[in-house]
């Protein structure tokens, strides 16, 4: 796969002379899902009228909503405050990837093995658009913990897992990571297109990517692509802090764990 030149491309989120859907029109589904959505990253305790502003939705409908959701289970209502329910826990893990023989039960013993020699923070992750999602989380021992946690996301350009994947991804999920910017989490991270395409050519060259304090100060972490058929369809990552990080043991560790998963993968898909 070759990344450099990426041609320019027409932005796909382009509605001019689209009607706006005002928030009376917008359907029940939708401003529920907008309410659920307003926990992410914003804590786990919220609101009502938090709630309702980072849902963009009037008060009085925030509180009805969330009066039905409560009831089926979807919210908990914990004093003044709302915190996502536990019928959320079944339906996130009744997803495909996490489902028995999917990608994340495939990965498990894999990356406890990697923890174990490692001693490190792992994690297995997919890409969701310009971002990363994290599957599974081990957390190492001692020093500085990464900031991430399962089902979190982080900007794909300036992690390893994210580089890892856009390694092996087409052109069109790497102009589009490079047309909604750069994001700079640290003063480490890429700013200019041409080095971030330079680093994913090295990557794909060589199989392994590096986040050096990219995406957090005092965090290096390293990720090597999961593969199916000649794509990424995620990637598996030990992180730990700068000082003490030996790449080149930790670099044979993660190829034996991806090639693994890897090859189980597509066992169980053949």
């Amino acid at each position: 796969m070759s990344v450099s030149a990426i041609p320019t491309l027409a932005s796909q989120h382009d509605h001019e002379g689209a009607p706006r859907t005002t928030s009376s029109a917008t359907p029940s589904a939708t401003k529920a899902l907008q309410i659920l959505e307003a926990f992410l990253g914003a804590g786990p305790k919220l609101g009502v009228s938090e709630i309702a502003r980072t849902a963009g939705l009037p008060k009085s409908t925030a509180f009805r909503l969330l009066r039905h959701l409560e009831q089926s289970g979807y919210v908990e209502r914990t004093g003044r405050h709302y915190v996502l329910g536990r019928r959320l826990f079944e339906l996130g893990n009744a997803v495909q990837i996490c489902r028995p023989q999917g990608i994340r039960e495939t990965a498990m013993p894999h990356l406890a093995e990697l923890y174990v020699a490692t001693g490190k923070t792992v994690h297995l992750a997919i890409l969701e658009g310009t971002d990363i999602v994290i599957l599974e989380k081990i957390a190492g021992r001692g020093g500085i913990q990464p900031d991430t946690y399962v089902g979190g996301r982080a900007p794909a350009a300036c992690s390893a897992l994210g580089k890892a994947i856009l390694s092996f991804s087409d052109r069109n999920h790497i102009a589009a990571v490079l047309e909604s910017g750069l994001v700079r989490r640290t003063r480490h991270s890429h700013g200019d297109p041409a080095k971030f395409l330079a680093e994913l050519r090295r990557a794909n060259s060589e199989r392994i990517a590096f986040d050096r304090e990219e995406a957090q100060l005092g965090i290096v972490c390293a990720a090597v692509p999961i593969m199916m058929e000649g794509r990424a369809i995620a990637a598996v990552s030990v992180s730990g802090s700068a000082a003490g990080f030996n790449a080149a043991s930790i670099t044979r560790h993660l190829r034996r764990a991806a090639a693994a998963i890897s090859d189980e993968v597509v066992s169980s898909a053949a």
